[in-house]
């Protein structure tokens, strides 16, 4: 009889621990207002450029570079005098050099997700373009870059062209600077380029002469 009742409570003692042991195996799904709260490792990105340098006194005029539309994003203070609004959009006057980084909230729909943003305030260095004078021939393809001189160091430079309209037929100019394409008619160009470094940024006239 005593042997039976050993059995008993062993097997008693079985079935209180394996739900326990079910229970701490499986992982509970976390709900907030109906929204999934996804792991980490399998959570998509909804930001794709999320590091900007500016130079301290200078003005901020950049937005986060996302994926897809209609984001809603945290309002948050990035950095001594940097803030982002709810659209993306990053202003204000840094107040004082290093890198900083926030993790805001960045929403799409119903799925959320946390995003950090990195702000890296540079000191103001003084830079130049390095060739603003470019000559060309007809039906030859042209080649090169503007490029700078001092700045920053590891930052690179971009190039927007204001008036696409004054260049050479068959020639562009990209935001990297490079400057190529095949001229098909001859002529002075001058083509007006706002080249910024940092958030620091100056209009230039680059001129293309095309024989």
């Amino acid at each position: 009889m005593q042997w039976k009742w050993l059995a008993l409570v062993a097997l008693t003692a079985l079935c209180v621990v394996i739900p326990l042991v079910s229970s701490v195996s499986v992982k509970p799904a976390a709900m907030i207002r109906d929204t999934p709260v996804r792991q980490e490792s399998d959570d998509p990105r909804l930001v794709v450029e999320n590091t900007f340098h500016v130079t301290l006194g200078i003005k901020v005029d950049e937005r986060l570079l996302t994926i897809g539309s209609d984001l809603s994003f945290e309002r948050a203070n990035l950095a001594p005098g940097v803030n982002i609004d709810e659209d993306g959009f990053l202003f204000g006057t840094p107040k004082r050099p290093g890198t900083y980084s926030t993790t805001i909230k960045v929403c799409g729909g119903r799925v959320c997700a946390d995003e950090r943003v990195t702000v890296i305030v540079h000191r103001k260095t003084g830079w130049a373009p390095r060739e603003l004078t470019f000559p060309a021939r007809v039906g030859r393809l042209l080649d090169t870059e503007i490029g700078i001189e001092g700045g920053p160091p590891d930052v690179l430079a971009t190039y927007t062209v204001t008036d696409p309209g004054k260049l050479p037929p068959g020639v562009a100019i990209g935001p990297d600077g490079h400057v190529g394409g095949l001229p098909m008619n001859p002529g002075v160009y001058d083509v007006p380029v706002r080249i910024c470094v940092a958030g620091d940024c100056s209009g230039v006239v680059v001129r293309i002469i095309v024989a």
